[in-house]
């Protein structure tokens, strides 16, 4: 051991000793070469396509769809439904109607307070927009071919939870509009979306695997919707020179939709 310190020690006083008889020397020059040079930080991508971005969401889908048909997954719905329905009955609260768009809500009031996220309005309102529009269309197809019968047999659509896709879809949404803000700024959204898919549980709702195949369908649209963005961009404003164009998203009776208004 007291080799090593006095081989350490003794490589500490050669190197400072020839930084220093470099620094004496009036005839050394440094070229870019003898430099060490730092890379820079890479920016802040929205856009950007990740493999956590895809299998993440992918394999909570794959949970919600295999779910269907296994048997010891079943036994996990069952798990929670007794523990939080059968075992403890209790009235329906609605506050997952309102906390799923909590999320995306949100990101318009922290614009407005002067918070300033990736986009602006147009862009930010277009991706949020083709975001709802590939979940929806991706949960009514779905639940018209699973055919999964609620905890409360009300109807056979229960697969994936509608409402746990749209909040963890709002979630993302956040999550990649402010990631370059503050990290903070996701994990609240997100928080918001888990409390959405445990009400939709608490009040009998959905299935366990129902609302963790929702939260996969909702990650996933909006993640699709920012990796194409690029593209539908390009092809949307390629000729717009003059006036400013708005497009807001909506939600009516079920039906999904974007508006644009454009300003000359």
């Amino acid at each position: 051991m007291s080799k090593v310190c006095s081989v350490f020690f003794f490589c500490i006083l050669f190197g400072a000793a020839s930084v220093r008889g470099q620094a004496d020397s009036s005839h050394v020059q440094l070229s870019l070469q003898d430099t060490v040079t730092v890379s820079p930080k890479k920016a802040y991508n929205p856009y950007r396509w990740t493999v956590a971005g895809t299998i993440i969401p992918a394999g909570l889908i794959s949970y919600g769809v295999i779910a269907l048909h296994s048997g010891s997954l079943k036994d996990v719905n069952e798990y929670f439904h007794d523990r939080m329905w059968t075992s403890h009955p209790h009235n329906p609260v609605h506050v997952d109607n309102y906390l799923q768009w909590a999320p995306a809500v949100a990101v318009y009031g922290l614009n407005l307070a002067g918070v300033k996220g990736y986009h602006n309005l147009r862009d930010r309102s277009i991706i949020y927009g083709m975001s709802l529009v590939i979940m929806s269309s991706v949960t009514v197809v779905t639940k018209n071919i699973s055919h999964e019968w609620r905890p409360d047999m009300s109807d056979d659509k229960s697969f994936p939870s509608g409402h746990t896709a749209n909040a963890f879809a709002a979630a993302e949404f956040m999550r990649r509009e402010y990631s370059n803000v503050s990290p903070w700024y996701g994990i609240a959204g997100y928080a918001a979306a888990a409390a959405t898919g445990y009400f939709r549980m608490y009040n009998n709702k959905h299935w366990f695997s129902d609302v963790v195949g929702g939260a996969g369908v909702g990650i996933l649209s909006t993640n699709v919707a920012y990796w194409v963005y690029p593209s539908i961009k390009k092809w949307l404003f390629k000729n717009d020179k003059t006036g400013h164009t708005m497009a807001l998203p909506f939600y009516q009776n079920g039906v999904t939709g974007l508006a644009f208004v454009h300003q000359l």
